[in-house]
């Protein structure tokens, strides 16, 4: 496969750390603040896959360099083989993605990601479906996808779909950024470390000889806390999040909003229906009917409808929002970008039902996922 622009070696961009029986992987370009390029995700694909493997690796440590976690999947090299005319490639950079998630999703061994910072996008797709995931008060995840014309992909139709509530359809469509506190109360992280501690944990966890779920369970109970919500979090709202985000539609979402925002002059209810207006159309579309199809769908067959749903969204045949969203934030950065179609009204059923079908395209095949066998019942329950 051609090259996705990196020049660095593979080895640098995951550095990986051995004690005993533990391995530390951290994810290491702190100036792109962590972003997955293809090398890192294959790098990472095949550590973890030796790891299963091997009798000695009882727990795996992952963690970034720098003042984020992982900013997300490095999509500017995507974008750059569509303009190229190549979106056959940008397919194959999620393929492996999707992949990665799916192992991680199902690992038979314990692996601790530690969210000290930025955890977006790629960057949750690589922790939230491992078993422990720490987060502190540096941490920020989001889901910006909406804003870019793609979807929360990743696997996330799976694990925002079982936010309480109607949480994920929130976080999901708006782009929504939750700190730590947020991610634990709603289930996102498992635990809250501050971060002046976090030493003190990794030292604790390198020392281990097991891969019992419980003895790691109880050694990152010890150093963790008990954060309180600020008192503006969104997670107050779930009231108001549930009556509105359990609409059928994204305009009946939106003009229940609109609704509560006449009889309130409300901050968080202007900056949501803002955060809606400001997304891609067809991005609302599709994500809200991502989410509700994960709620009866286990990991493997989201991780296989988003694989359809992205390969559409890079192909653009339908629409080029994702190219243009691109644009528009990442690359021009006017942040103005140009939506095709433009309004929610104009994106037909029929439109977003294409994103959920195969791809009548010469030689294109479905995402097929790696067999997996001896899983825990943790794993079990996902599929």
């Amino acid at each position: 496969m051609a090259s996705f622009g990196s020049t660095r070696r593979e080895e640098d961009s995951v550095l990986v750390q051995q004690n005993l029986f533990v391995r530390t992987l951290t994810l290491n370009r702190p100036r792109q603040l962590n972003a997955l390029n293809f090398e890192m995700i294959s790098r990472l694909l095949e550590l973890f896959l030796a790891y299963e493997k091997d009798d000695n690796v009882k727990l795996v440590i992952v963690k970034g360099k720098g003042r984020a976690f992982c900013a997300g999947g490095d999509v500017a090299a995507v974008v750059r083989q569509i303009n190229e005319g190549n979106w056959r490639l940008g397919a194959y950079f999620f393929q492996k993605e999707f992949t990665l998630n799916y192992l991680l999703a199902t690992y038979s061994k314990p692996q601790v990601s530690i969210l000290n910072g930025i955890v977006m996008g790629g960057g949750a797709g690589a922790s939230i479906h491992g078993r422990f995931r720490v987060a502190t008060e540096n941490s920020v995840f989001a889901m910006p996808e909406t804003a870019l014309g793609l979807f929360p992909d990743v696997g996330a139709s799976y694990y925002l779909s079982r936010l309480p509530g109607f949480f994920g359809e929130y976080v999901g469509l708006t782009g929504t950024r939750l700190d730590g506190a947020e991610m634990l109360v709603c289930g996102l992280a498992t635990h809250f470390v501050p971060s002046t501690r976090l030493s003190y944990l990794e030292e604790a966890l390198c020392k281990v000889d097991s891969s019992d779920f419980n003895i790691i369970q109880a050694i990152i109970d010890k150093y963790s806390q008990n954060p309180t919500l600020k008192e503006k979090s969104a997670y107050y709202r779930m009231d108001v999040i549930d009556k509105c985000f359990s609409r059928r539609t994204v305009e009946e979402i939106l003009s229940a909003l609109e609704k509560e925002a006449t009889n309130s002059a409300d901050a968080w209810l202007t900056s949501t229906i803002q955060a809606l207006k400001k997304a891609s159309p067809m991005s609302l579309k599709i994500s809200l009917k991502s989410i509700r199809e994960g709620r009866l769908q286990g990991v493997g067959q989201c991780l296989v409808r988003e694989y359809r749903m992205v390969c559409h969204v890079l192909k653009g045949e339908v629409s080029k929002d994702f190219r243009e969203g691109c644009r528009a934030i990442l690359l021009d950065k006017d942040k103005n970008p140009k939506w095709e179609p433009s309004k929610l009204e104009l994106v037909t059923n029929h439109m977003v039902e294409q994103y959920f079908s195969k791809l009548d395209d010469e030689g294109w095949e479905e995402l097929e996922l790696p067999a997996r066998s001896n899983l825990p019942v943790t794993a079990i329950a996902k599929l």
